[in-house]
């Protein structure tokens, strides 16, 4: 008995990391939050790409935020809605862990791969459950004068 507890044991902390890398659900999709700044090391592999992004000294929402286009995509996301809802987050942080989308999904929108040292801005979304670690899961990303949906494909 004590052998099979320890054994379900094992295998509910060897899959809890996985599952909660996945998904939308352990972010607090209600409160859209803006980042922008400099990649630091970037990750560009499955599951899907991440890097780290050190903030802007003066983070603010930009004034034209509400009123920039976005490029339509197979979910239905309130994209105008999320970038007049954006706030700079209220935790100041020096460095956030962002977390992108699958690889095959950053081939359909056709994104070039972040290099440590790129401008980048992204709308998304941190963790429900505070970390030590700051995290954003991004919605949208902006690079240059393009922006990228990231929920699902292009439509």
């Amino acid at each position: 008995m004590q052998r099979r507890l320890f054994v379900a044991a094992g295998a509910f902390v060897a899959l809890r990391p996985a599952y909660a890398h996945h998904g939308w659900s352990g972010f607090d999709t209600t409160k859209p939050l803006w980042l922008e700044g400099r990649a630091l090391r970037v990750a560009w592999r499955n599951p899907h790409a991440e890097f780290e992004l050190q903030p802007a000294g003066d983070l603010r929402v930009p004034e034209d935020l509400a009123r920039r286009r976005l490029p339509a995509q197979t979910s239905a996301v309130d994209g105008p809605g999320l970038l007049a809802e954006a706030r700079v987050p209220e935790r100041r942080a020096a460095m956030w862990r962002v977390e992108l989308a699958p690889l095959s999904r950053l081939q359909a929108w056709q994104v070039e791969e972040i290099k440590p040292g790129d401008s980048v801005a992204v709308l998304g979304y941190t963790t429900s459950t505070p970390r030590d670690e700051p995290v954003l899961r991004a919605e949208y990303l902006f690079v240059g004068d393009k922006v990228y949906g990231l929920r699902s494909s292009p439509a």
